[in-house]
């Protein structure tokens, strides 16, 4: 009997769901492509952005994963077309037949149609990212650092981060963490707490999803921990030395030179893709809209799962674009391709929404769980337990449990590397002659 042939594009936690959910299928072979040789736990990629995990603690090689999964093959390789009619993915390099495709390449940052933006303001979506961010931040001081000017000293020492949803959040709280704690006694002529981190998000409220009160705890825990928060403004100009915002009729340039972005979203373009070979239908932001099998509709071959996918919740609006999300679709679609293959059929997909909780520092966080409204060092505890559990590989829990506890009990984090910085001028000159001496001293660094 030929084995049914499921090709997943995309090794994100839709994905690796649904591969790993074929595991025990006799009937079934897999092919997984994705263009790294990796998955990533992107809800920890913030600790990554300001030191408190390396890469390696949050990634999971894939062919690890599916070692003893003798049903599925990886392959590391970048799609550039669909052939819907044949059924074939096409490679740069090669050509995969399929007898059912799932796509779940997820989503990028989005600047809101200012992409000039993303040279002075990172986001938070892969790895490169997030070491991207945490080289910024740390330049930052030590930057200041070696600054003799005030104005500038203060340039480097401002921080804005836009978007005050769990990563805005999250974020928000760990570099107060550090500049307040792990970095107060480390440097000699700057004094870290005197550094200003403000978060904008444009809607009403942190956290706009959650309740209420779950929002205003965490708008609370924040202030209390130097974070500006700035509610109703919204970002309209983001240049190397300053930021503009704009709350109501009032307009504000808030200078810094590092601002970290943490707001919008858009589909990756395997989107665009589906829409020219499948007819589907996008969204605003490039999601496939997809049937309540999360099929597209006219191909049932064809399936979209997690931040790719806009999928209706019970009122009709998008499920949000979080991993519970992705991995209870990735599961169901290992059950509707099983169920099909031996002829059986399978009820509509229904998301289950276990809750939400987004960290906000040591000892405080929100959880929204089972409609149980948690707070503070219980809701903390609850957040950690459910990341680890989560992590792909026992090795990744057993690192980021160690790591966490030594951080804990120690104030420190033990991955504040400075990589990528091949131009280090950290200290500014402050006219022509300052440039000239400078160029005179180090040559090197200057020409570039």
């Amino acid at each position: 009997m030929k084995k049914h042939h499921v090709v997943i594009i995309g090794g994100g936690f839709g994905g690796l769901h649904a591969a790993l959910a074929f595991k025990k299928e006799k009937n079934v072979k897999v092919t997984l492509i994705d263009r790294r040789n990796f998955h990533l736990f992107q809800p920890l990629l913030y600790q990554v952005a300001t030191g408190g995990l390396s890469p390696g603690d949050i990634a999971s090689p894939l062919r690890a994963v599916f070692t003893n999964q003798k049903n599925t093959q990886v392959v590391m390789g970048e799609v550039i077309r669909i052939d819907v009619d044949d059924r074939m993915v096409v490679l740069r390099d090669t050509v995969i037949s399929y007898d059912t495709l799932i796509v779940a390449t997820g989503v990028a940052h989005s600047y809101f149609g200012h992409d000039e933006w993303s040279q002075w303001a990172p986001g938070l979506k892969t790895i490169e990212d997030a070491t991207e961010m945490r080289r910024r931040i740390f330049v930052a001081f030590e930057s200041a650092e070696r600054e003799d000017d005030p104005e500038l000293r203060r340039q480097w020492l401002n921080f804005v981060i836009v978007g005050g949803g769990p990563t805005g959040v999250e974020l928000a709280g760990a570099v107060s963490e550090l500049a307040y704690h792990t970095l107060v006694n480390d440097f000699r002529t700057i004094d870290p707490k005197e550094t200003r981190i403000v978060l904008a998000e444009g809607a009403p409220r942190l956290l706009p999803p959650y309740p209420e009160e779950l929002s205003k705890n965490a708008e609370d825990v924040l202030t209390r921990r130097g974070v500006e928060v700035k509610t109703n403004t919204f970002v309209t100009d983001v240049q190397q030395h300053q930021v503009t915002m704009k709350c109501g009729d009032d307009s504000e340039t808030f200078p810094t030179r590092t601002v970290l972005w943490a707001a919008g979203v858009k589909a990756s373009p395997m989107g665009k893709l589906l829409a020219d070979r499948a007819g589907a239908e996008l969204d605003k932001i490039g999601r496939v809209k997809v049937n309540p099998d999360l099929t597209v509709p006219g191909h049932p071959e064809i399936m979209v799962l997690g931040d790719l996918a806009n999928c209706p919740d019970k009122d009709g609006n998008p499920l949000p674009g979080v991993a519970p999300v992705a991995m209870q679709q990735g599961d169901y679609a290992a059950d509707l391709i099983t169920a099909r293959v031996r002829g059986e059929a399978v009820k509509p997909f229904r998301y289950v929404d276990r809750g939400a909780m987004a960290v906000i520092g040591r000892n405080e966080a929100v959880a929204h769980l089972y409609g149980w409204r948690v707070t503070g060092f219980f809701a903390w505890l609850i957040w950690l337990f459910v990341h680890i559990l989560n992590l792909i590989e026992y090795d990744n829990r057993l690192l980021v449990a160690v790591q966490w506890a030594w951080n804990y009990f120690t104030r420190n984090r033990g991955a504040r590397l400075i990589t990528h910085q091949p131009n280090l001028i950290l200290r500014q000159p402050k006219n022509e002659e300052d440039w000239k001496r400078m160029h005179e001293e180090s040559p090197e660094l200057i020409n570039r």
